[in-house]
């Protein structure tokens, strides 16, 4: 059972929820009054951006939409500044018994903490010398990748939690959750800030989840023409440096530009193809994560990136997780009767969250958005990405969870469910239980997961 200390903080927790959520409700905003919206909150507790690899990890901000308040932050790893991998690119079709014992270490090197390998004075980590933060005339400085010798990691999309009205990308424990994903997972983490309710009610905060998928098939498509209009312009004379490559790009594209991190470290994987010649393809792996709410926003996208297909090319949605999923419905499980006055978010007040959510000529507790198990919601089912979902005993939105991750068995797709006994809704990511062994257990279940759909080997298919 939970702790007496657990408890105490659940009714302190869910009365100020049921204050901020009435108090929404009382205020009727009018949503075309403020069609710019809000992705936080006067009274959420936020963590500054951080270039400097703090804790091994750096991050920064970016305001990606000019028409709204959607922004993201990046969490970098300290393990991009390691020396890049050399992969064979000539496969070996007969392989696999006789492979150096020295390569199983070699494909489980991304399991280890992100200090293995070259040590910290070694000077192949050439990129730490540039990250002085302060320059002879006192200006702030950040990381800013050298363009040669960048290691490459896979991206993860984070959607954060807070019942559609609270919670934000950049908030202190979103922040703490999402240093540790990105060291756990070898990952380059986006965290999304999307616009919140009541302000921008559905499908505002979806359509935000889709727009920075596209947003990052743009930035990868952008940094290739970088690449080879740069390399053009060496070939004539080298003319252009790279800064006026860049600021061609700009130019041409609009309010365009390339992001540096992504473009410097985010991950093209290479799929070989053997017809008559071998063809190189490239693509940028991307997992989708979503906590609470944040998980209906990312099968939401997952869906939506099924049906766009190669529209996202270079992007490729390969893994999705769904942490203790928003999911309702108008027929109640056993356990949304059971445990309906559960702990933190209970469900009254999560009632409460779904009007402030959905339009009111929409409201349903079966509208799509709220419940996966209605038919003719989006794409069949069997093409749906690997979809880990994680489950807490005591939460009552965990069976219909476990209801559609059963569906998707039913079709073939690879979806397992772990469920973490005595835990509550946002076990893993709530501020007063971050830092509580089982917060940090399930995070390493995710990543061992994650990585099976992430790992530079095993992308390589004959047909």
């Amino acid at each position: 059972m939970p702790s007496v200390a657990l408890k105490l903080y659940s009714v302190f927790f869910k009365f100020l929820l049921k204050h901020r959520l009435q108090n929404l409700i009382q205020n009727a905003i009018d949503e075309s009054s403020n069609p710019y919206g809000v992705t936080t909150r006067p009274e959420e507790s936020v963590s500054a951006s951080n270039p400097s690899f703090t804790d091994g990890v750096a991050t920064k901000d970016i305001h990606i939409d000019p028409f709204t308040a959607l922004s993201i932050r990046i969490f970098l790893p300290d393990s991009s500044l390691s020396p890049p991998e050399q992969p064979d690119l000539k496969p070996n079709l007969r392989s696999s018994g006789n492979d150096d014992p020295n390569s199983h270490n070699h494909r489980r090197s991304s399991y280890a903490p992100s200090n293995v390998g070259a040590p910290r004075n070694d000077p192949r980590r050439s990129s730490l010398e540039g990250l002085n933060l302060r320059s002879d005339n006192n200006v702030y400085r950040g990381y800013s990748p050298s363009p040669q010798n960048c290691r490459k990691l896979p991206i993860m999309l984070q959607f954060h939690g807070g019942g559609w009205v609270s919670g934000s990308n950049e908030s202190v424990a979103n922040d703490y959750f999402c240093r540790r994903i990105a060291k756990l997972c070898d990952v380059i983490v986006i965290a999304v800030g999307y616009r919140l309710a009541p302000e921008n009610k559905y499908p505002a905060a979806f359509e935000d989840g889709l727009k920075v998928l596209n947003w990052l098939a743009k930035q990868a498509n952008l940094s290739e023409c970088s690449k080879s209009m740069g390399s053009g312009a060496r070939g004539v004379g080298s003319e252009f440096t790279k800064a006026e490559v860049q600021r061609h790009i700009v130019d041409t594209f609009g309010a365009s530009v390339v992001e540096p991190w992504l473009a410097a470290h985010g991950d093209p994987s290479r799929l070989l193809f053997p017809y008559k010649v071998w063809i190189l393809f490239a693509f940028i792996r991307c997992v989708l994560l979503g906590v609470s709410c944040g998980a209906n926003i990312v099968d939401y996208v997952a869906r939506k990136a099924v049906e766009a297909g190669k529209r996202l090319d270079p992007v490729k949605v390969v893994a999705q997780v769904l942490m203790y999923p928003f999911f309702i419905g108008n027929v109640p499980t056993q356990s949304e009767i059971k445990l309906a006055n559960s702990y933190f978010y209970d469900k009254a007040m999560c009632l409460l969250a779904w009007k402030l959510f959905l339009p009111k000529e929409e409201f349903s507790l079966d509208h799509p958005a709220a419940n996966p198990l209605i038919s003719d919601r989006g794409p069949p089912l069997k093409f749906m990405p690997p979809t880990l979902t994680v489950v807490a005993e005591h939460d009552w939105m965990r069976d219909r969870a476990i209801a559609y991750s059963e569906t998707l068995r039913k079709v073939n797709v690879d979806a397992p469910v772990l469920e973490y006994k005595d835990a509550v809704h946002e076990f893993a990511t709530l501020d007063m239980l971050l830092k509580t062994p089982q917060a940090q257990a399930c995070a390493e279940d995710i990543a061992i997961w994650v990585k099976k759909y992430i790992s530079t080997r095993g992308h390589e298919f004959s047909y």
